[in-house]
């Protein structure tokens, strides 16, 4: 199966020129091999409706779609061969469980055999053969979603289109259907897109992601390389938890080393081995704003001051049983709004020692985790893309 979006954007026509909605814009995607493609952004940034253009439920305002090499912009949703599962199950109430599955394929005017067959295939898949003859209303939500699942396998579908499927189960039941989806896509030898606004969910499914944000796409990659080098601020920041903690900063390139001024004066001085390689433009020694981003994880306490390490006050602490979140401050001694401090900091340790509020800490950043960012509107790295 080879998918291929190239320069698709979805727009809402309003009463005037100037109350159009740009949904999605200039979205381009390629899939040519078996792929678990995953969607992923917040609310309203275009992700179900660059689904629902694939599936052929909303219609494409600009650009082209093709599958397998054909033009699909105009097919109907039936003729496309995609097999769509929605965040409310859309099962028929009056129907049982076999009949759901069966209905579809009956309107196909496939053979009864045929059916059975394709049935119990699925059923086995899912392991849900004790529900075929259970209604909607007689199942869990989980075992609803099982079979809405396989109303979806048993058309053997060129495509699966999967819009928030586990958003309406609880935290337990959706972290069984996390596992639960990834075999099957296992099994199946057909490209799986999943639409989420959960990175947990995207970066355990999926082995491409695309992070969407206002209709645009902000990078597509693999999980690893989300986390690892991210493009922009906004991503750096979706991907991971608890979210990266950011600061602008100025720099400055002091002979082989970057000089970084935190919050509160607090210098750090990077030597420029430690980084990825920076765009030559921020290293002609002259001081720069930017943005520094370190993950929670890559902060660490320290027993002592030390010559790299930093003084903060800490605020609130949460023992999370197998972690610890700290929150501290790099203003010492400072009544402060927490929620609205530019110098607030998030530390995540895998012990459980608790520190009162208002407690004296010192900690340290693993120098080649910092992540920079232009102070721009874009807030891109300033690292060089190509070198990863």
């Amino acid at each position: 199966m080879e998918l291929k979006l190239i320069n698709v954007s979805k727009i809402y026509k309003g009463k005037k020129k100037n109350d159009d909605v740009v949904a999605v814009d200039n979205f381009n995607l390629t899939i040519d091999k078996k792929e678990f493609v995953v969607f992923v952004g917040p609310s309203g940034c275009g992700k179900s409706t660059t689904l629902r253009m694939i599936a052929g439920l909303e219609d494409i305002s600009k650009g082209e779609l093709y599958m397998d090499g054909e033009l699909m912009n105009k097919v109907e949703p039936k003729f496309r061969n995609v097999a769509m599962v929605f965040q409310n199950y859309a099962l028929y109430p009056h129907m049982t469980a076999y009949q759901n599955m069966a209905f579809g394929l009956k309107n196909m005017h496939i053979p009864k055999d045929e059916i059975d067959k394709r049935i119990n295939e699925a059923v086995k898949i899912l392991d849900i053969e004790h529900l075929l003859h259970r209604k909607p209303k007689a199942m869990s939500g989980g075992e609803r979603q099982r079979v809405a699942l396989g109303r979806a396998i048993v058309r053997t579908p060129r495509l699966f289109l999967l819009d928030e499927p586990l958003s309406n189960l609880d935290a337990k039941l959706r972290a069984q259907m996390r596992v639960e989806i990834t075999k099957l896509y296992d099994k199946l030898d057909t490209p799986f897109i999943y639409v989420t606004h959960d990175q947990v969910e995207a970066m355990t499914m999926g082995t491409i992601i695309v992070v969407m944000r206002k209709g645009v796409i902000q990078q597509i990659d693999r999980p690893e390389n989300l986390y690892d080098f991210p493009k922009n601020r906004f991503v750096a920041g979706f991907i991971g938890t608890p979210q990266m903690n950011f600061y602008e900063v100025s720099i400055k390139r002091v002979l082989n080393s970057i000089e970084i001024t935190l919050p509160e004066n607090n210098k750090l001085k990077v030597g420029l081995v430690k980084l990825r390689k920076i765009k030559d433009e921020y290293l002609d020694g002259n001081e720069h704003k930017v943005i520094l981003g370190i993950r929670p994880e890559h902060v660490h306490i320290v027993s002592k001051k030390q010559d790299d390490s930093f003084q903060v006050e800490t605020t609130i602490c949460e023992n999370l049983g197998s972690e610890t979140l700290v929150y501290a401050d790099f203003a010492l001694g400072k009544d402060k709004n927490i929620r609205e401090s530019t110098s607030s900091i998030v530390i995540k340790k895998y012990d459980r020692n608790l520190y009162s509020p208002k407690s004296n800490i010192f900690v340290e950043f693993e120098k080649d985790k910092i992540h920079l960012f232009s102070s721009d509107e874009k807030e891109e790295t300033i690292y060089q893309i190509d070198d990863k």
